[in-house]
C-alpha cells in the first residue's frame, strides 16, 4: 500500500516537538482522548530522520523551549526543503503572542499547520489546533486509534465462564473493543454477553461489559473479537486511550534510538 493510501485509511501521526508541560500534560493528552495519533518527542535531530520514515506527518514545534527561535527557525527550513520531509506539515506553538513573530512564519517560512498563540485560556488553543487537523485530514478515514499487543506478556484478559475465568492475551485494542486468543479455545459463541471482563493493561486493571462479534483463525489458533457495550464505564474508554498512545510511544521511541 502506498505512503497516501495508507494515511488515508490510518490518518497521520501527530508530533509535538520539545513540547512545554502544559502542552504535553493538557493539549497532547486532550487529542489522544479525541482519537488522535499523538507522539512526544524531545530530539529534534532524531525526528528529523524518522520524519523521512513518515513523510505524511504533521509536526508542532514549542519554540519556547530548548532551542533559540534562530536555531527553530533553521530547523524548521531545513525539514522544509528537504525533498525526503518536504511534505510533512509543520505548525509552530509558543506564548510568545508578538504579531510580526507570527508573520514571520506563516508569511516567510510558510508552516502549513499554522501559529499557535499559547494563551492561559487553554480551550481556544486546542480549539485551534483542532481545526489545523481536521483541515488537514489527520485522522483519514479511521475513527479510533488501536494498539498491536500481540507480543506483549502484559497485557492480558480475563472472561468469568462457568464459575471461573479463562486466561487469554489481547492481539489489538481499542476504545471500541479488542481481539484476543486463549491457550484453549473456549468455544464462544457468537452475540454471547459478558460482564466484568477483566482487561489487564500493563499495571491497570479494568473492567468492562463485551459482546462476542465473531472469530477468526489465525494458522491454529482462534482468534475473537469483542466489542464493548455502552455500558463499560467511560473512565475505562479515557484509559484505555491513554495506554494505547503510551504502547505506540514507546515503539516510535524504539525507532528513534
Amino acid at each position: 500500500m502506498d505512503e497516501s493510501r495508507q494515511t488515508d485509511l490510518l490518518g497521520k501521526k501527530i508530533f509535538f516537538l520539545h513540547p512545554s508541560a502544559i502542552v504535553q500534560n493538557e493539549i497532547a493528552s486532550e487529542l489522544t482522548q479525541q482519537e488522535f495519533e499523538i507522539y512526544i518527542i524531545k530530539a529534534h535531530n532524531t525526528l528529523k530522520r524518522v520524519l523521512e520514515h513518515y513523510p505524511d506527518s504533521i509536526v508542532f514545534a514549542d519554540i519556547d523551549e530548548r532551542m533559540s527561535e534562530e536555531n527553530w527557525e533553521d530547523w524548521i527550513r531545513d525539514v522544509m526543503k528537504d525533498p525526503k520531509t518536504a511534505a510533512v506539515k509543520i505548525g509552530v506553538l509558543s506564548a510568545n503572542g508578538d504579531e510580526n513573530l507570527r508573520r514571520k512564519y506563516i508569511n516567510m517560512v510558510r508552516v502549513e499547520a499554522g501559529y499557535t498563540v499559547l494563551k492561559a485560556d487553554l480551550p481556544s488553543s486546542i480549539k485551534q489546533i483542532l481545526e489545523i487537523l481536521t483541515t488537514a485530514g489527520a485522522k483519514g478515514r479511521r475513527k479510533y486509534i488501536r494498539a498491536v499487543t500481540d507480543n506483549e506478556t502484559t497485557t492480558t484478559i480475563n472472561l468469568p465462564l462457568n464459575g471461573t475465568y479463562v486466561n487469554g492475551t489481547i492481539k489489538d485494542i481499542s476504545v471500541v473493543g479488542l481481539s484476543c486468543a486463549f491457550d484453549e479455545d473456549p468455544g464462544l459463541a457468537k452475540n454471547t454477553l459478558f460482564q466484568n471482563i477483566q482487561i489487564k493493561l500493563q499495571s491497570a486493571l479494568l473492567k468492562a461489559e463485551g459482546i462476542i462479534f465473531g472469530s477468526r483463525m489465525d494458522g491454529l489458533t482462534r482468534i475473537y473479537v469483542i466489542l464493548f457495550t455502552k455500558r463499560t464505564d467511560p473512565e475505562v474508554k479515557v484509559k484505555i486511550r491513554k495506554y494505547i498512545q503510551q504502547n505506540l510511544q514507546a515503539k516510535m521511541d524504539g525507532e528513534l534510538t
